[in-house]
């Protein structure tokens, strides 16, 4: 029936597996207080891997539950195993265990098929136009997610761009043509990495695929290349978005000089071999078949052989006419050979050269989805074909023909050529007007129509049938009107033709007026348009010539460096972050940014949601803000470095609930394309000690970061160049006037110190002063101060003084006067 206490409190705290990403992290223990009164509690904590924890007492009410807020910081890996000892009323000292594994972020490459740690992938030879791919997987072994990208170090040491590593030093040396040429390689069309950028989960693989596509470099006039092999060793780099720390760093540390400290990243070596296609024809290229006549068929056997002693060739010919070609497809092994038959089967006569492509055929990836691998044809070989048809002389045979024939006939008119072509199977229709023929024309009919059809004499077949009651057809020798039979049936009336053309009259005088009132409605709207003060109806440029422009009139640009491309399948490249990081930080901004998107374009671009790469190209640090010894009730301010490496704006939102960090300004800034900017943060406190807190930011108001700061609060602090001075007699001056000598005072810290010369007297007094006996020095500055000793009757000659700072240190200092007796 006593009122009492019951406290219980749980014994561990366990964060689990983090991250080392220099990111402060909480967890909250409850304290529960199950009895029938309140109850206080205490918490002690010796160590300093724990940052914070709040409150360290209280009183917990009856029938309630406090929560316990602690901290840790994931700077550095290692195994968190804390105690901390917590004294409930009526249940004694408990200790709480607080467990955490801090680990890197580890980005791993594995092969597919055995799942072992891969360093490199040889591809071997390839030929040059095609691609061979190979497949890796990448695999997150971190309890968080990942966002990656792949990055092609293009002018990393050991890297190789077509030398042919077989030859001799003497020999590549020579061939300085080509290095000259490789320097200027955009060397991400070489390889393609598919996906190159991405999310991975905890423990999560990925599947990536990597083609090789080696490209032929063209070497200077008169340089055989057509057997020269090109070697590659190229290097390729896992990263996870953002880990570009080591650059910022140096740019707080005052470092002028561009230099990239690679973090900790995943490398890659690929290699491989670019071959030419080595395909000789015997005979060829140029072949010439023997001639044939019309119908006949001639033969060429041509021996392929491949040269190459590393890769077969598939090859494929195009249909072309009048030759054909077995086998049409076929492959050759390397350092093989192969028949292949030419025959030349002409359809007509004449003298035919034809270009017969032969296609080589590989694999290669598809221009609008490079994920998809096809057999394609990458190269061409030409071959020309040469033949001649010759035409067959024919025995013309006569007969005799009484009837009236419409072809050429000899002198007497009863032979005709037999044989002379195929019939066309149709009966001759009449085709001629009668003006053109007047020869056998009878005088009644001398006078006729000019527009009269002329019917031959054996169109018979041809001209019994219903016809056009208007048209009249006549004999092809006298005229004479021929009979047309029209069948009342079936033609029409006089009073339906009438009809029939009053009935297209109407229908072409409708359309016509739909046409002019579309017209007038035009006409009516143009008027409107143009009938006012501004416009006068006239368009632009109308009658005005072009001028001439002479190719002296460009001027020649300077070549500006090379922006990143905007195809998402193009990898990334360390040249062309190095390019677009000197631009940026060529166009520096320091102020008159705005605070928030204002323009259309700014909307617009801080509204887009950025891929893995984008964001890469995004600098935002250094990641940790070390602030080092800063004085309390002072200021002490750094820069957050801000590079905006992409081509759209970007929109920076810095998030602080810090009491210290609370003159940091601005919070908000729109970064323009290609620029360099930064935000100071302003560091102040009251209290002394060790600081560690983070802060975030936001990227486009989606994409999270964070930053942070460590500072240790020191109180105001001076120091001297020296704890003792030993004082002589000045040349020149009589001995027993006085002696000099300085002692300099130094602030090693970032607030102004104000400080006092305290003597120390004794029994026999002093016979030292100080000038200045009191006064400041500014931060990071010094003093120097000017000590006196003062001979006269019993005057001690060592003496000691107390500098005495304001709210902070004390430093005694020892003077002799160092007395000559001759």
């Amino acid at each position: 029936l006593i009122p009492c206490c019951y406290l219980e409190i749980e014994s561990e705290i366990n964060f689990g597996a983090v991250i080392a990403n220099s990111k402060i992290i909480s967890k909250e223990i409850s304290i529960a207080n199950h009895g029938s009164a309140s109850g206080t509690f205490k918490i002690s904590y010796d160590g300093v891997v724990l940052l914070n924890i709040e409150p360290t007492g209280g009183v917990v009410e009856p029938k309630s539950i406090n929560t316990i807020k602690v901290d840790i910081c994931t700077d550095v890996p290692r195994i968190i195993k804390e105690v901390i000892k917590v004294e409930l009323e009526g249940h004694g000292c408990t200790e709480v265990w607080i467990k955490a594994v801090v680990v890197e972020q580890v980005l791993k490459v594995l092969g597919v098929s055995c799942g072992n740690i891969l360093e490199c992938i040889h591809f071997g030879p390839v030929y040059f136009g095609s691609s061979k791919t190979e497949q890796i997987s990448l695999y997150n072994e971190s309890p968080e997610c990942m966002d990656w990208v792949a990055v092609l170090e293009d002018n990393a040491i050991g890297g190789e761009m077509g030398t042919d590593l077989q030859r001799s030093a003497d020999a590549v040396l020579q061939d300085l043509s080509l290095k000259n040429r490789t320097r200027d390689v955009d060397v991400s069309t070489l390889i393609l990495c598919i996906p190159n950028q991405g999310t991975l989960l905890p423990y999560e693989k990925s599947l990536v695929t990597l083609c090789f596509s080696p490209k032929k470099f063209k070497r200077d006039f008169g340089v055989n290349d057509s057997s020269l092999k090109q070697d590659y060793v190229l290097f390729l780099r896992f990263e996870a978005v953002g880990n570009r720390d080591g650059y910022l760093q140096a740019l707080s540390d005052g470092a002028t000089a561009i230099t990239m400290n690679h973090p900790r990243h995943i490398e890659l070596a690929l290699t491989g071999s670019g071959l030419p296609v080595m395909l000789t024809f015997n005979p060829g290229p140029v072949i010439k078949f023997m001639d044939c006549f019309l119908g006949e068929q001639t033969q060429v056997l041509c021996t392929f052989k491949n040269e190459s002693e590393s890769l077969p060739v598939t090859f494929s010919f195009r249909k072309t006419a009048h030759f054909n070609i077995s086998p049409e497809k076929g492959k050759i092994k390397k350092k093989s050979a192969k028949d292949v038959v030419f025959s030349f089967s002409p359809h007509q006569i004449g003298t035919f050269k034809v270009k017969q492509v032969v296609d080589i055929i590989g694999t290669g990836l598809e221009k609008n989805n490079l994920q998809v691998s096809k057999t394609k044809s990458f190269h061409q070989i030409y071959l020309s074909f040469i033949g001649v048809c010759k035409s067959k002389r024919k025995n013309i045979l006569f007969k005799i023909d009484p009837g009236i024939t419409p072809m050429i006939s000899n002198a007497t008119g009863r032979f005709v050529a037999d044989g002379t072509g195929q019939c066309t199977g149709t009966a001759p229709v009449a085709i001629l007007k009668s003006t053109q023929t007047q020869i056998h024309t009878h005088w009644i009919n001398r006078n006729c129509e000019g527009d009269a059809l002329i019917a031959f004499p054996n169109d018979r077949a041809a001209s019994i049938r219903p016809s056009e009651w208007n048209k009249k057809y006549r004999t092809i020798f006298t005229k004479t009107e021929r009979y047309n039979y029209i069948d009342p049936e079936f033609s029409y009336t006089d009073c339906e033709r009438l009809s029939k053309e009053a009935h297209k009259e109407y229908y072409a005088g409708f359309i016509s007026s739909l046409r002019q009132r579309r017209l007038q409605k035009d006409a009516a709207r143009q008027f409107y348009i143009y009938n006012n003060s501004v416009s006068i109806g006239l368009k632009p440029a109308e009658g005005l010539m072009s001028p001439k422009i002479s190719i002296t009139d460009f001027h020649k640009e300077k070549p500006q460096f090379k922006m990143l491309p905007l195809d998402e399948n193009c990898l990334l490249t360390c040249q062309k972050l190095a390019a677009i990081g000197s631009k940026s930080s060529v166009k520096e901004i320091w102020s008159g940014l705005s605070a928030m998107p204002s323009s259309t374009q700014e909307k617009e671009d801080c509204s887009l949601t950025l891929t893995s790469k984008q964001l890469h190209q995004i600098l935002i640090g250094p990641s940790t803000i070390d602030f080092g010894d800063v004085c309390v009730y002072s200021t002490a301010a750094r820069k957050l470095h801000i590079i905006n490496n992409l081509l759209v704006h970007i929109w920076i939102q810095i998030e602080i609930e810090i009491d210290e960090l609370q003159q940091t300004s601005p919070l908000s800034q729109v970064v323009p394309p290609l620029t360099k900017t930064h935000i100071p943060i302003v560091f102040e406190t009251n209290t002394l000690g060790m600081f560690k807190r983070s802060f975030t930011y936001t990227i486009n108001n989606q994409h999270l970061g964070h930053v942070l700061v460590v500072a240790k609060a020191v109180s105001v602090e001076l120091e001297l160049s020296s704890r003792e001075l030993i004082l002589n007699p000045i040349p020149g001056y009589l001995a027993e006037t006085e002696f000099r000598t300085t002692v300099r005072v130094y602030n090693p810290r970032n607030h102004p110190a104000e400080f006092t010369w305290k003597p120390i007297i004794t029994d026999r007094g002093t016979a030292f002063s100080i000038q200045p006996a009191k006064g400041f020095v500014e931060a990071y500055r010094d003093l120097e101060c000017e000590v006196v000793w003062h001979p006269r009757f019993n005057s001690p000659d060592a003496g000691e003084f107390n500098l005495c700072v304001r709210k902070g240190n004390k430093i005694r200092l020892k003077c002799f006067a160092k007395v000559t007796i001759h």
